[in-house]
């Protein structure tokens, strides 16, 4: 397992800044095309114009590439500051499995099935909180931001093609530490995980709504159907290479915007709404909107509120892996900004019109469960099955690539169909779903947990990250005080990165408390089943 650094690597990371070294800059592949249009690679931004484009550090080849290259290297490669993809390509063009194979459109049909996923059924209870004009500001805002920092991603990952996930990215922000790489590490992991878990929950959830008889009893324990949500799943995440999953990936996006698109139709032309068992309709009177939030909401059901709207666009982790599997990735941004423009769009009118029909007093999360006739409930959730699957699948290949890839790095079975090879693939799968099914069944408040996870984690992966990204990017290029020579642009770029930083540590602080807060207010309430339960619960 080779997860350690060699003697070699360790001197690598001792050489002298690239800042002070640039001999080997600009060498042909280094961009691989970064400036489109461009005659020349170290153009970027506008034509004409020249741009420095220096890399943050040295390479540590072995063991940030993963990608065993062996005696395949030449010397002058070994000082290269850049593997380019174009290197990337030939070196795997003999291999039965090529992994640089994603167009954008591709890569696109990715980013849409993480994106447009049930969380958008989460929006109305969102709004219902924070109130409609607040919701939907931050609706804009957030998916700017987050638009903006996977820019910064990819401009990271043009400048270091040997890049293979967001732990290498961890690695070489802070100085090509290993004990970045670990932390990194162990945050990817276990944010993939939970939200395998999440999902192996979510599709009892639909399991139960859809087999609950008149009587109440369902056809199978709870923990049975998330055992078959665990094991459908494993079987959907077989296929080694992001271009296969991508037509899964397809599907998933286009069968969730249409579960959606009902689910709002539905809330428009039924008699009533529903509401949660208790306080169904019409027990609270017909249904209220608020524009901003109703007197005497509490910070933490705001915070909740806001960090939900957060957690649906954050998805920056998967991103380097994307775009390591691209055979163009100067493309990237073409299937960011459509699946941007998307989300910005659907997440707005799914959130605000469903809330408008539920009100806040029968607003559910997900809001399938506001819609009061039965028939349209299961329906329009049932459009939702494929990325119940798929969302799960995706972080799970996510992991099982970058376990897998440093398993079998310098190996044959890498990039052919080997009996080992793909045993050990299947394998490394099967373990992150039995911990996945594990983790869901285990924790009673695992929906509580699942956002103090994300708190924690996705304050590193959304924002801080890829603020330090942009600081330690510019300086390179500018010098410590790029921020002055630069001008207004410089000021300007520093001070909305460090906002960025700002905004990460807002959720690792005040997200973090509001996550403890439920689970301690859950506690207090007595409304957490236990571990391994048959209990019903289903929408």
């Amino acid at each position: 397992m080779a997860l350690g650094f060699s003697n070699s690597e360790k001197v690598d990371n001792e050489s002298p800044s690239p800042i002070a070294d640039q001999t080997n800059f600009g060498k042909e592949g280094y961009y691989d095309g970064f400036a489109p249009g461009q005659d020349n690679a170290e153009k970027g931004g506008m034509p004409g114009k020249h741009r420095k484009m220096s890399r943050i550090d040295k390479p540590v080849t072995k063991s940030i590439s993963a990608q065993g290259y062996g005696d395949t290297l030449t010397g002058d490669d070994e000082t290269d500051p850049s593997i380019s993809v174009g290197k990337q390509m030939e070196l795997e063009a003999g291999n039965s499995i090529k992994y640089r194979t994603c167009s954008w459109y591709k890569t696109a049909a990715l980013l849409f099935s993480e994106y447009i996923c049930l969380a958008i059924m989460s929006f109305p209870y969102s709004y219902s909180v924070l109130g409609l004009v607040p919701g939907l500001i931050l609706t804009v805002v957030i998916a700017a931001l987050v638009l903006y920092t996977s820019l910064i991603v990819w401009e990271f990952c043009m400048r270091h093609p040997e890049v293979k996930d967001v732990c290498d990215i961890g690695q070489m922000l802070f100085w090509n530490q290993r004990w970045a790489w670990w932390a990194t590490a162990v945050m990817f992991i276990l944010n993939n995980t939970f939200i395998q878990g999440f999902h192996c929950l979510v599709g009892a959830k639909y399991l139960n709504t859809m087999t609950q008889r008149a009587d109440g009893n369902v056809a199978l324990c709870t923990v049975g159907f998330s055992a078959i949500m665990a094991v459908v799943s494993f079987f959907c995440s077989l296929p080694r290479t992001f271009s296969t999953l991508a037509k899964l990936a397809t599907v998933s996006a286009f069968t969730t915007f249409l579960s959606v698109l009902l689910a709002t139709i539905f809330a428009g032309i039924e008699a009533h709404p529903g509401g949660v068992p208790g306080s169904k309709w019409p027990s609270l009177g017909p249904p209220t909107v608020y524009a901003v939030p109703v007197a005497g909401t509490t910070f933490v059901a705001g915070m909740n509120a806001f960090m939900n709207i957060s957690y649906t666009f954050i998805g920056q982790i998967t991103i380097p892996s994307f775009i390591a599997e691209m055979k163009e990735p100067k493309d990237f941004p073409k299937a960011l900004w459509a699946v941007t423009i998307a989300e910005v769009i659907l997440f707005s009118l799914v959130g605000s019109i469903i809330y408008a029909y539920t009100g806040t007093n029968y607003n559910t999360a997900p809001a399938f469960g506001s819609l009061g006739n039965e028939l349209y409930l299961k329906v329009s959730f049932s459009f939702m099955i494929p990325t119940l699957i798929f969302l799960g699948v995706l972080y799970a290949s996510v992991s099982a690539r970058f376990v897998f890839f440093r398993l079998y790095a310098g190996t044959r079975h890498l990039g052919n169909n080997t009996l080992i090879g793909w045993a050990g693939w299947a394998a490394i799968l099967a373990c992150t779903w039995v911990l996945a099914f594990i983790i869901a069944e285990v924790i009673p408040f695992f929906a509580d947990l699942l956002s103090l996870m994300s708190s924690l984690f996705d304050s590193f992966f959304g924002f801080i990250f890829w603020g330090v990204a942009y600081l330690r990017m510019r300086r390179a290029d500018y010098g410590p005080g790029f921020w002055k020579t630069r001008g207004i642009r410089g000021m300007a770029g520093a001070a909305l990165n460090v906002t960025c930083i700002l905004i990460g540590l807002l959720f690792l602080t005040a997200g973090t408390y509001a996550s403890v807060e439920s689970i301690v207010q859950g506690y207090e309430s007595a409304t957490f089943g236990g571990p391994f339960s048959c209990g019903y619960n289903g929408l």
